[in-house]
């Protein structure tokens, strides 16, 4: 920091250079002003514009760096103010709107295009069906004067349809133009030519009938088709606008929601470090003050939060009298200044005062070696999680007993992070696991399998109710990385699950009993079950339980977990899951189960064998029921056994999460 003197000359200094390019007559401010705008262009232009100057010592550059900071900005002590007045107003510091948020497409909820057109796609499907089975009724107006809007042949001009081709006499109704006079004197043949021509003219009058039935006809198929396409075409556009529209909607409440949580949190950490780097600045900033007495005599002293510092002032007056007084700091705005003992007067009897021990004033100064020091603090937050990695391989050449080589790969990977107040009152845990495994039999035109895919998120926040029971709520998410498929693939192209195909999750309410960390019961008489399946192209989601005609479906109903951990020995363990969903809408016959069971056996400090068994009943997954002849004859749901034995390289992490905080 620089005293007032200081900044004087420094503006001195930088004057004299720049003073002889040319100044106007102006008062001693406006000059002041005039020359410290034109240095600080000069100090900026070399020091931070002009890229072929480099600065040839480094730490003159911070420091001149830091004179132009000092100079251009508010002093501390206003900035602080401000930044803790923020603090009390809660104002938001930074903001985004909604429609900037990058990674939209990952925000859960969120419609993208692509689903959008396979919608639209979807619609125009349906409604040409619809419409093509819908009857349509022509308006009276389009059916009038058809005589002189189709020009139809009236009765009698039936003649004219012949005269143009447009049908031709049989033969056997031929009349000759000229009729001889033999035909009239045979009553035989008059007869005759007179049928002919009743016949000849009834077939006219047919024709006609006809020509004119079919040209209503054509128009009136004309009329409907053109009505119906304007129908579906109306129908089809107020559709596509309807589900544009609540897309839109829907996106746009998406990322609002997830917008302003992230703003909210962005904003929380500002804060936090905000009010960290205040209380920093605030602790380290000084001022020094130098006291002057009338003679001249002058004593300087440093003004610190948390630093205690002392001097001696000799006061006098015109009479050259002295007076001792003892001058320390209480913090960085305040000091304190004490009269010192056995005060003296050189004209004057010394006079008695009450006794006062200067060495208490020394005993909480703080040793300059200590500053810096920091300590942790412990947080309410505990992180942690393991990770396995198994690996097998078998190979097999020429073995009389028979066998095969085989390749096989499995990670787990889990974490957690979870928090606890000291009180116990409020508890927040979350969770998360990732499984993968791979195997490759041998032998010619073996394939890549896979044997074990998941991912998984939990959370569970707490309220405390009564004793070791908490108010609870949690969220679960359960889906695959990975296309699954029924091996070979080879006669089995088409996948039977994919990645959210299907994504399973659980949203539930209720009362947790958790005595210990090694046993947690939450049972839960509100839990709604949703199962989503995202690609309902490529898989078939009725075998998950979903409607031909949906991707998603919920259920209501009543949840239990139940979870226990004991370790048997100091290397051996035992954990168990079990999770049971029953519906309310058929109590008695549709309900679920999911029971996993791990063995850990630690080998060695990085290696250990698992062994983990895993049933699962699910009323939504059917599977084909086959009769004698391997024709398949229906489907129902059946109990999935999973056993897997591996043995790898395993790490695992549980510690508190500290922080440090400068020693006052």
């Amino acid at each position: 920091m620089f005293s007032g003197k200081e900044k004087y000359i420094i503006l001195f200094i930088i004057g004299f250079f720049i003073v002889p390019f040319g100044f106007s007559q102006v008062s001693e401010p406006e000059k002041i002003d005039s020359i410290l705008e034109k240095g600080l262009q000069i100090i900026k232009k070399y020091f931070y514009e002009e890229n072929n100057w480099h600065i040839a010592q480094p730490g003159l550059g911070k420091d001149v760096k830091g004179l132009l900071h000092f100079i251009e900005d508010d002093p501390v002590d206003s900035i602080l103010k401000n930044i803790n007045n923020s603090f009390e107003q809660s104002e938001y510091y930074v903001v985004r709107l909604p429609e900037n948020v990058p990674d939209s497409l990952e925000v859960p909820g969120y419609y993208p295009n692509n689903f959008i057109e396979m919608d639209i796609e979807n619609i125009g499907v349906r409604l040409q069906k619809v419409y093509r089975d819908k009857k349509i009724v022509v308006p009276d107006e389009l059916m009038s004067n058809l005589d002189e809007r189709l020009e139809l042949i009236p009765e009698g001009k039936g003649m004219q349809l012949f005269i143009d081709s447009i049908y031709t006499i049989p033969d056997s109704l031929q009349i000759p133009e000229i009729i001889p006079d033999s035909l009239f004197n045979s009553t035989v043949n008059f007869e005759n030519l007179r049928r002919t021509d009743s016949l000849r003219t009834r077939y006219i009058e047919q024709k006609r009938q006809f020509y004119n039935d079919s040209v209503v006809s054509l128009y009136l198929n004309s009329v409907i088709n053109d009505i119906r396409t304007k129908q579906f075409d109306a129908d089809f556009n107020f559709r596509i606008k309807k589900l544009n529209d609540s897309v839109k909607i829907n996106n746009y409440n998406i990322l609002k929601t997830y917008n302003d949580q992230v703003v909210g949190a962005v904003n929380d950490s500002i804060y936090l470090v905000l009010q960290t780097l205040s209380e920093y600045a605030d602790f380290i900033d000084t001022v020094q003050v130098s006291i002057s007495n009338l003679t001249g005599g002058s004593t300087d002293i440093i003004l610190q939060n948390g630093r205690e510092r002392f001097a001696r002032v000799w006061l006098k007056n015109e009479q050259n009298d002295s007076l001792s007084v003892m001058v320390k700091n209480t913090d960085k705005r305040n000091i304190q200044m004490l009269i010192d003992d056995g005060v003296t007067f050189s004209r004057y009897k010394q006079k008695k005062t009450k006794d006062f021990d200067f060495n208490s004033l020394k005993k909480e100064i703080v040793d300059f070696t200590n500053v810096g020091k920091s300590y942790a603090v412990e947080t309410p937050w505990r992180i942690g999680g393991d990770g396995n990695v198994g690996f097998t391989q078998t190979y097999l050449e020429n073995w009389k007993k028979g066998g095969q080589s085989a390749l096989a790969l499995l990670i787990v990977l889990k974490g957690f992070a979870n928090y606890a107040r000291a009180d116990g009152k409020i508890k927040w845990e979350n969770s998360a696991e990732i499984r993968n495994g791979w195997i490759k039999p041998g032998g010619k035109g073996s394939e890549l399998q896979k044997n074990d895919d998941r991912l998984e998120f939990t959370t569970r926040f707490g309220v405390s109710a009564f004793k070791k029971w908490y108010y609870s709520s949690e969220f679960n998410y359960e889906t695959q990385f990975f296309k699954g498929f029924r091996y070979p693939t080879k006669t089995n192209p088409d996948p039977i699950s994919a990645f959210m195909s299907p994504g399973k999750s659980f949203f539930k309410l209720g009362l947790e009993y958790k005595p210990n960390a090694g046993f947690s019961m939450l049972l839960s008489p509100l839990t709604l079950k949703n199962v989503y399946v995202r690609d309902t192209t490529l898989i078939d989601q009725t075998k998950f339980g979903v409607a031909a005609n949906l991707k998603s479906f919920w259920e209501p109903g009543l949840n239990a977990d139940i979870k226990f951990k004991k370790n048997i020995t100091a290397d051996i363990s035992y954990e168990t899951k079990y999770k049971m969903f029953i519906n309310y809408k058929a109590p008695f016959s549709k309900f679920d189960i999911n029971w996993e069971n791990l063995f850990a056996m630690r080998l060695t400090d990085y290696m250990n064998m698992r062994l983990m068994v895993h049933f699962i009943y699910d009323d939504d997954i059917l599977f084909p029921i086959e009769n004698a002849l391997g024709e398949k004859i229906g489907e129902k749901p059946k109990l999935q056994v999973k056993e897997l034995i591996t043995i790898g390289f395993a790490y695992k992490i549980n510690r508190k999460v500290m922080r440090t905080k400068r020693i006052r």
